[in-house]
């Protein structure tokens, strides 16, 4: 770690497993998690074990924070195993092992938000964190370091610590060029609006500020899109709901810009959260298709023959199971 009073560069960990996904560690205390890698046929370490989840609990022993990394360039299609999609996501999310997603990343963001949206409408709280993921070394890969980033409110001072918990607890903005803001009733990103059970209206403000231009600015509850505010740069606007609810902001442009080397200028907030007494989680259609997820999964992992022992292939299989039950029961 590298500090001073307005400067810290401190070093994290990418875990790298081609199903399960890759995953961040940030702010191990202790050391790095080796062999870095697992799943991989052909070399020492071609059984699937350790699982993401295995690796995110010797992270947290450390203090770290967990996260998926470059999560999404298409879509999952559901109906058979491919590759660059990091299948062990909603099972660890399901066992409460993630701590933050990269909304934003070496991938898209759109399509990645839309896989974010159906997690939290399941009322898993994941918040949103970002990271370039870039090679300078490769002419390739999109983006110098720093071109997706993440901001966190975590007080006055420089403090990793309070870096990593304002995180941790929501108060992010992810972005890589346009910044947006957003209050609910006067609550910021990460935080709850508590309420009686029945039809309220909140007062909504969202702030844009970009040094491109930016095509869309929308407010997304739920999932959907409920408000478009193009060409908006301040705006306050009453929002009807009756039924617990999680809010966020999100900027972006159809296409490329200069000099944001990306595929299009994009900016999100974490959400802020609605919630109505202690009714139930539904959320129907989307557990549904977390269902279908880890179906597939399931059955590749019965399917592997690179195990070193049976008890890693029933750690791995008991903690899908738990994973299917979970959404069981929020379908």
């Amino acid at each position: 770690m590298v500090t001073s009073a307005d400067l810290l560069i401190v070093n994290g960990q990418e875990f790298h497993t081609g199903l399960w996904g890759h995953t961040s560690q940030i702010g191990l205390r202790g050391h790095y998690l080796l062999p870095d890698y697992a799943g991989y046929a052909g070399t020492a370490f071609a059984s699937l074990y350790p699982t993401n989840a295995a690796v995110f609990d010797m992270a947290h022993e450390q203090g770290a924070l967990t996260a998926y990394v470059h999560p999404f360039d298409f879509s999952p299609t559901l109906t058979a195993i491919q590759g660059g999609i990091p299948y062990e996501l909603p099972v660890d999310v399901a066992a409460g092992k993630v701590d933050f997603l990269e909304v934003m990343g070496y991938s898209d963001h759109l399509i990645t938000s839309n896989v974010w949206y159906k997690l939290l409408n399941c009322g898993f709280r994941i918040p949103a964190g970002a990271g370039t993921d870039a090679f300078p070394n490769f002419s390739q890969l999109r983006g110098p370091p720093g071109l997706v980033r993440v901001f966190a409110k975590s007080g006055p001072t420089l403090d990793h610590r309070r870096f990593l918990d304002a995180i941790k607890a929501g108060r992010t903005m992810v972005t890589n060029a346009p910044i947006v803001m957003l209050t609910v009733n006067g609550k910021e990103p990460g935080t709850d609006v508590r309420l009686p059970f029945r039809a309220h209206k909140l007062q909504v403000r969202v702030t844009l500020k970009s040094p491109v231009p930016i095509d869309h600015l929308e407010l997304i509850a739920n999932g959907k899109v409920v408000a478009k505010l193009d060409g908006a740069a301040d705006t306050t606007l009453t929002l009807p709901v009756d039924k617990p609810t999680w809010i966020l902001a999100r900027a972006w442009s159809d296409q490329p810009r200069l000099p944001v080397l990306d595929l299009y200028p994009f900016g999100s907030t974490s959400p802020v959260y609605v919630t109505m007494g202690n009714a139930p989680i539904s959320c129907g259609a989307d557990a549904e298709y977390f269902l279908g997820w880890i179906n597939i999964l399931s059955q590749r992992v019965r399917a592997d023959t690179n195990w070193n022992t049976s008890a890693e292939r029933e750690a791995a299989l008991s903690l899908i199971s738990n994973a299917h039950q979970e959404f069981l029961r929020r379908r």
